[in-house]
């Protein structure tokens, strides 16, 4: 397809270019295996080309006039929403999604757009007091200068959005390393944006590679300042080891083990609802999704014949076809993982009260109930469409299983008592809790981030600011300081 064929290139100081490197990814249609492009890939000597063009470009951006910055988000904006439909079919086709949760993604990364306008025009400093006579302190926000964003394949668009949008507003250049399952709608796609946008040559580069070509080179190279990664938590503590010994800061978005607690007065139906939609939006490739359903004994099972009548409706197939609502895993090896997973939780002992096939890439939804508590499942991130029923009884058993795991990125509670989700929530290790609602939400003002192995760090709005910015005291005496040597 010309679209993928036109951005199946490297991205470096304004020019779209062949990679150096020593082989080809193939970018693939999940759904039916159709080749959208291929792409050599970026060798050593281009990150560091891209990094110098960064820091060369960012000397002069950061001294721009923010009106300039935020003049140039603008008429990004304006492009997106120009060729909406046209993101949206490429994200059909690159990731294997479903047309709304494409939609999704690119309504979310407009709202984050929108923020970043926002940021490019919102004051960065202070003035402080001194106890020593005649002394002002100063203390100016700095963008930090160049960041690394690496972007994983579940939502390329939207994740390496909400980094390098606003990244760039506060006056920083980026390079851009997408999953190489995504590289277009993660990389090529973004820059083609910003370039019609106008923002000058260097600012943004993309990188379309792997770590088996550079290594650590990305992480490694003494420009970038700041490190943010979306992805497993197996790479984040790679990438969070590299970085620390670079002296390099982080931002890291890692796995989750998200549980939706059904409490015994929820509206069950709502519930359900909810359920659904946390644990198969996407196929279940959701790093916020449910893995874990935990449903109050009392109303157990109600809950569970309408979840499994639910789940079992829903309809596998093309994600180009709008009834679709299960489309294809994003290649065949998490597909048979994820199949290998459900033998194994049956083979523990859990009882399959759903159980999909899988043919090739589509892998249809499984609901395991039953499973013996001290399997190692319940605490392993399910990147799929399988989800755990887990009863429990009361408040303090809910909280003790949600817990019990080694991840704490989101979670839902579901109750007609709002102060009584809120006081449960407030409970449970996570970095975020939603209460009668799903446990996917991210919206651009709100501190968006993971505890334990989840990640460090957050993203959105204020937290933004910090993660792409750095403090520089500047003091004044304006009278005369006495000095005891």
């Amino acid at each position: 397809m010309s679209f993928f064929a036109d951005l199946a290139y490297q991205f470096i100081d304004g020019e779209w270019r062949a990679g150096s490197g020593s082989w080809d990814i193939i970018d693939f249609n999940p759904y039916d295996q159709e080749k959208l492009a291929s792409i050599t890939v970026a060798g050593v000597d281009q990150v560091d080309e891209a990094y110098r063009a960064a820091e060369r470009a960012q000397r002069a951006w950061a001294r721009s006039n923010p009106y300039e910055r935020r003049d140039v988000t603008e008429r990004l904006l304006r492009l997106i929403e120009e060729r909406e439909e046209e993101i949206i079919e490429a994200l059909v086709l690159e990731l294997g999604g479903t047309r709304s949760k494409a939609a999704y993604e690119v309504r979310l990364a407009k709202e984050f757009v929108r923020e970043a306008i926002q940021l490019a025009l919102r004051p960065q400093g202070r003035i402080l007091p001194s106890p020593v006579d005649g002394k002002e302190n100063r203390v100016y926000g700095l963008p930090v200068g160049v960041i690394g964003v690496i972007s994983p394949f579940n939502f390329p668009f939207l994740i390496s959005m909400k980094s390098v949008a606003p990244a760039l507003a506060l006056g920083n250049a980026v390079v851009i390393k997408p999953n190489q399952n995504t590289p277009i709608t993660g990389g090529g796609l973004i820059a083609k944006l910003f370039q019609d946008a106008g923002l000058p040559d260097g600012l943004l580069n993309v990188l379309i590679t792997d770590i088996a070509e550079i290594g650590d080179a990305l992480i490694e190279h003494p420009v970038p300042r700041v490190i943010s990664f979306a992805g497993s938590d197996k790479v984040g503590r790679h990438v969070a080891a590299v970085s620390a010994g670079h002296f390099k800061r982080v931002i890291l978005e890692l796995s989750g083990n998200s549980a939706l607690i059904v409490m015994d007065d929820a509206d069950i139906d709502y519930a359900v609802d909810a359920a659904v939609f946390s644990r198969f939006v996407y196929q279940g490739q959701v790093c916020m999704a449910a893995n874990r359903v935990l449903v109050d004994r009392a109303v157990e099972a109600e809950f569970t014949e309408k979840f499994v009548a639910r789940v079992a409706a829903l309809r596998t197939g093309d994600p180009r076809d709008p009834q679709t609502q299960i489309g294809p895993l994003i290649n065949g090896f998490q597909a048979e993982a994820l199949t290998s997973l459900v033998d194994r939780a049956v083979a523990e002992g859990a009882t399959a009260l759903l159980r999909g096939r899988t043919d090739g890439n589509l892998v249809e939804p499984s609901v395991l109930a039953g499973l013996p508590a001290d399997s190692g499942l319940h605490g392993q991130e399910i990147f799929g469409p399988v989800v755990l029923l887990v009863p429990f009884e009361g408040e303090d058993e809910a909280v003790r299983i949600a817990n019990d795991s080694p991840y704490g990125l989101s979670g839902a509670v579901h109750t007609a008592n709002v102060e009584r989700g809120v006081r449960i929530a407030q409970r449970i290790e996570t970095g975020m809790v939603h209460v009668n609602d799903g446990t996917v939400n991210d919206e651009p003002q709100v501190a968006f981030g993971g505890e334990k192995f989840s990640g460090v760090g957050r993203l959105n709005g204020e937290s933004t600011i910090e993660a792409f910015t750095t403090q520089k005291w500047v003091s004044i005496q304006h009278g005369r300081s006495h000095f005891p040597i």
